[in-house]
């Protein structure tokens, strides 16, 4: 007689279930809410509490008192953690990534410094792999088409017009995986480089700018749809000249980025931004270099190198010496500075770290808000609004101690 085997039903997705704290949903912040996750990806996401009993062989979270807000986008960064993406060294990439991360990053954009083409595209390629492999979201060219008198921490030697031929380099050296580039729409073949971003899906930002008005409403008819850190490396407002900030911040088609780390911007300008632009065209990066998430020091970024005093990054030498040369920033203390110095409610500043910048990279339909069916990526905030807790695609990457 043959002997019977005894045949194991396969296990199901790990499972795990979130429960008794505040979540920030579409629909505004619920109460005691609970969310249940599996496998990596948000299985439910209900309106009430629930005994965790019943979730029997789950792995379950009691956060009661916490907030929970999704993951946060971040789509221009440079570095950090020591490490900058410019190195094209995938280790370095990823000490970026992770550092982030930790900081509740859960999909971010590696940003490129002004270089050669040859080097660019040679930094395109390695941070084209970690695209495809699912660490990254894509790739962000900030110059080298850039304009002189506006180039920030950019070397100005490195710099020139937009040819569309030179852009349509970058593109092709980014194997598909481009997402933004920032340009000055002013210089020769500026418009027709914009025209080709936007045929081709990738966002043309309009940055490191010395536009006028008209310029800027030249470029946003041409396809433009992003402003670079606004306020930064452009014209000021003027009662005479407007330039470039109220065509970008006045035009309904342009999400405005804007650097809350109160050294980029005095909080009455980001305010005046948030309240001209409104929910939806508002999105807070970080900016980053190398010395984000690490103490004062020397730092390289690209070709140059920056010192950072008390958390401020300035170009050390050069033409360009005293320029602020990115941030130090990480979005989990733009949320907090957000709600508690800049008056935004939660859901405001939801929508700017996470659900805007995850609608215009076009990974909304995966990432940017908590509702079932899309990737397990949230961040767990204490009752002061400081990082405790971070999952990406239903794995912990910091595990709050409550739990």
């Amino acid at each position: 007689m043959a002997q019977q085997l005894s045949v194991q039903p396969a296990a199901g997705p790990r499972r795990t279930v979130l429960a008794g704290a505040r979540i920030a949903r579409p629909s505004g912040v619920v109460e005691r809410g609970r969310i249940i996750v599996e496998g990596g990806r948000i299985a439910a996401v209900h309106s009430r509490d629930a005994d965790l009993t019943e979730d029997r062989g789950a792995d379950a979270v009691d956060l009661t008192g916490h907030l929970v807000v999704p993951g946060f986008v971040d789509m221009h960064v440079h570095g950090g953690g020591g490490g900058s993406f410019s190195s094209a060294d995938p280790g370095e990439c990823m000490t970026v990534v992770e550092t982030h991360r930790r900081h509740g990053t859960t999909s971010m954009v590696a940003s490129t410094v002004t270089g050669g083409l040859p080097e660019l595209a040679r930094q395109a390629g390695v941070l084209a792999e970690l695209v495809q492999q699912g660490e990254l979201t894509g790739i962000h060219f900030e110059g080298p088409f850039i304009s002189p008198h506006r180039c920030g921490a950019h070397q100005p030697g490195l710099l020139r017009d937009p040819d569309p031929s030179d852009v349509r380099k970058l593109l092709d050296a980014a194997h598909g995986t481009a997402a933004m580039m920032t340009l000055a729409p002013e210089l020769p073949g500026g418009l027709a480089s914009v025209r080709l971003l936007s045929d081709a899906g990738v966002i043309a930002a309009v940055g490191h700018t010395d536009s006028s008005y008209d310029a800027a409403r030249q470029a946003i008819d041409a396809g433009a749809t992003v402003a670079t850190h606004l306020f930064n490396a452009m014209p000021p407002l003027g009662h005479r000249a407007p330039g470039p900030v109220a065509a970008l911040l006045e035009d309904e088609r342009i999400a405005v980025e804007l650097i809350n780390d109160g050294t980029h911007l005095h909080p009455a300008m980001l305010q005046l931004a948030v309240r001209e632009a409104g929910n939806g065209r508002v999105a807070f990066i970080t900016d980053a270099m190398g010395a984000a998430g690490m103490d004062d020091g020397m730092y390289p970024l690209g070709p140059m190198q920056v010192e950072v005093r008390d958390g401020v990054a300035r170009i050390s030498d050069g033409p360009t010496a005293g320029s602020i040369a990115g941030s130090t920033l990480t979005l989990d203390r733009a949320f907090q500075r957000a709600v508690l110095v800049d008056g935004l409610t939660v859901d405001q500043a939801v929508q700017a770290l996470s659900a805007t910048p995850a609608r215009l990279l076009g990974i909304d339909d995966r990432t940017g808000s908590l509702a079932a069916g899309k990737d397990a990526d949230l961040v767990v905030l204490d009752a002061a609004f400081t990082l405790v807790g971070v999952m990406r695609r239903g794995e912990w990457v910091v595990r709050p101690h409550s739990a």
